[in-house]
């Protein structure tokens, strides 16, 4: 597939309402921050993702949150799945981590954020940018005609062992081609700084099918990295 290039305005620049999705990862932000400060028997890096981005979903909900006085609804492993209509058979189940929604009289978002484990090894990078990771939100049920969403990797080794080869490997031309990604105006495959999140290291952009699509047919990942401390 012949990667695409993206206008410097996107759709999800004027149909966005990108207040809310900006205070939601803030929140998130803040209340791993405050989780991870210290080894603690519920939170702590040898747990699993599930149990991680659970914790985390019952402390952004019922703390952050509230100081913050964010209005929208949490969910941690909200099942979402495609039901074949002449059959009734679900064709595909999965479970998101953890998913801020929030509306208004005019706008309405579902912003999913998909966690990953991540240390130095190549298997973790695979993992981050495959089926199960990133391309959730390009072939995959997620974030279904939302215009963004957000990965995050949980960092088990430190951000320079982790990221730049992760941004190296999205450069691969199979990367690029397997995940629809739609290159800069200037060639490039990610913006960094993000455009969407101060809280978030980049972005990339992809194309998804018109049944998984929003308006414009693609959709914005923001990638934010989370040590323990």
């Amino acid at each position: 597939m012949t990667p695409e290039t993206t206008n410097t305005t996107s759709y999800w620049q004027t149909a966005f309402p990108i207040k809310p999705a900006t205070d939601a990862v803030d929140a998130i932000c803040e209340s791993w921050r405050i989780l991870a400060e210290k080894p603690r028997p519920g939170f702590h890096a040898g747990l699993r993702e599930p149990v991680l981005t659970k914790a985390l979903k019952s402390h952004v909900e019922n703390v952050t949150a509230r100081q913050r006085g964010l209005l929208g609804m949490w969910a941690a492993e909200s099942i979402i799945n495609k039901l074949d209509p002449e059959t009734a058979i679900l064709i595909e189940e999965r479970r998101t981590d953890i998913v801020y929604g929030w509306n208004d009289a005019t706008d309405s978002i579902q912003l999913v954020f998909e966690f990953k484990k991540l240390d130095r090894k190549a298997r973790a990078r695979k993992e981050y940018l495959g089926s199960d990771g990133l391309g959730r939100f390009v072939t995959g049920l997620y974030s279904c005609r939302q215009p963004i969403a957000a990965m995050v990797g949980i960092l088990l080794d430190s951000f320079d062992d982790v990221v730049p080869p992760i941004q190296s490997a999205l450069c691969d031309k199979t990367a690029i081609s397997d995940l629809n990604i739609c290159l800069r105006p200037d060639g490039a495959v990610y913006d960094q700084p993000s455009q969407l999140f101060t809280a978030a290291d980049f972005d990339t952009e992809h194309t998804r099918p018109s049944d998984l699509a929003p308006k414009n047919g693609k959709i914005r990942v923001a990638h934010l990295f989370l040590p323990f401390q």
